[in-house]
């Protein structure tokens, strides 16, 4: 009976221990509590705001989340979701909040986000926030209704948004250029510029000022302006075979897939993919800029050059005569002598200094508030990436690096993301009618 007793009491402690582990094992005895991360901070909701809130639990596995909105004491339950089996680790959803639906009045509400886990001791964690419920969306009052822009040509705004503002800018048609906030007349105030396409027409463009509210609350406006209308040339330009011999090597070696094509066939891809690499490369490198401006004054140009190519020609390009390939130029080029001093056309930082497929040798200078000036095919670099250089400071030699037919420099001003003519910007006239005036304003 003693044997059978001291049996049945090493069973016990076996099965207890079995017990003990199978819950340690399987994460049940975990004292870790549940993860909550939202991809954005709510501050305030508008009258639909949608939020992306992702719920983990790395050890046992998510059981219950919970998302409520609490407004004078009435709780509005958004998600009450229990997971049914263990080992779920993570859950992402998006939660919409309609302010409408969920009978929300402008004022404070109380967010609350909850996580429960599948331990034993059902470890959970709770976020609760304080917000505003604001439904009213931010007003775009204009400081100038007068505005001319030129096809290719770059257009400034100043305006006032009633509240403040998580984003602003400008919509040519589908494309966005950000608005910057600073002081006018010791006031705040957002400016833009942007950029109006060479082939834009005054029937098919629509550009719309945009504002968001941290609520979410947005408003649009028309922008009153005239397009003036700008003929552009067309050229027709015969690649001679000494140029395809002494440049299209050059990319063969950037590119090795290009190997084995003929001369022809590399002048495609170089003028086509290369071409739109490049641009998307300029576009990135142009993302970040100053939150002030930097320039001042008219925009220097080449000095002694003679331009050998404006802005928005039409390039066709021809090899023994038979056209297979065209393009339109994004600058000024401008040729004086060989290895001629190139200068800052106006005061900005360095953020782009190294070869650049099409381009060669290119330095790009952040001018501030989305302005940029970019100088290419230069034969070297004096300026690097991160120096601010002042206006008519040397930044390196033209040559005749990338796709370069002659010694010169390609000259170009990018403006929200996009190449304009920047012949404006060398007008001093221009620049106090479309900006100054506008700022003083």
């Amino acid at each position: 009976m003693k044997k059978y007793r001291s049996y049945a009491s090493i069973l016990l402690i076996i099965l207890l221990f079995a017990t003990i582990g199978f819950f340690y094992f399987f994460d049940y005895l975990e004292v870790e509590k549940p993860s909550i991360k939202l991809n954005q901070e709510i501050v305030a909701i508008g009258k639909l705001k949608k939020v992306e809130i992702t719920f983990g639990d790395q050890k046992s596995g998510l059981s219950n989340i919970v998302v409520e909105i609490v407004q004078d004491n009435k709780g509005r339950i958004l998600v009450n979701e229990k997971i049914p089996t263990k080992g779920t680790k993570q859950k992402i959803l998006v939660v919409t909040f309609d302010t409408a639906a969920l009978n929300l009045n402008d004022g404070q509400a109380i967010l609350n986000i909850k996580a429960v886990d599948y331990s034993i001791f059902r470890n959970k964690t709770v976020q609760s926030s304080t917000v505003t419920i604001d439904t009213i969306p931010p007003q775009i009052t204009l400081l100038s209704t007068i505005n001319h822009i030129n096809q290719g040509g770059t257009c400034f705004i100043a305006y006032r948004n009633s509240k403040p503002v998580d984003l602003t800018g400008v919509y040519v048609n589908d494309y966005f250029t950000a608005g910057h906030t600073l002081m006018i007349a010791n006031k705040p105030a957002s400016v833009a510029y942007f950029a109006l396409p060479y082939n834009a027409s005054k029937a098919k463009t629509k550009i719309t000022l945009f504002a968001r509210d941290y609520a979410g609350n947005e408003t649009r406006i028309t922008l009153p302006c005239k397009i003036k209308e700008k003929k552009f040339r067309s050229d027709k330009m015969n690649l001679s075979e000494s140029f395809l011999q002494q440049k299209m090597p050059e990319f063969q070696a950037m590119v090795p897939s290009l190997k084995g094509k003929t001369q022809v066939e590399v002048f495609k891809y170089v003028n086509a993919e290369m071409r739109n690499t490049n641009f998307s490369d300029i576009q990135s490198i142009c993302q970040k800029s100053a939150p002030k401006a930097l320039w001042e004054g008219a925009f220097l140009r080449m000095r002694g050059a003679s331009p050998m190519a404006l802005f928005g020609d039409k390039r066709t390009y021809a090899s023994a005569g038979n056209g297979f390939a065209s393009s339109v130029h994004a600058g000024v080029d401008l040729a004086s002598v060989t290895q001629a001093p190139i200068e800052a056309a106006n005061s900005g930082i360095v953020v782009f200094a190294a070869p650049l497929g099409i381009y060669g040798n290119t330095i790009i200078l952040d001018h501030g508030l989305g302005v940029f000036s970019l100088y290419a095919h230069l034969s070297s670099l004096t300026a690097a990436v991160g120096k601010s250089v002042k206006k008519e400071e040397l930044i390196g030699y033209s040559g005749t690096s990338g796709l370069a037919g002659g010694d010169h420099l390609h000259f170009g001003i990018i403006v929200g993301g996009q190449f304009v003519n920047p012949q404006e910007w060398w007008d001093s006239h221009w620049i106090e009618d479309n900006i100054n005036k506008k700022m003083r304003l």
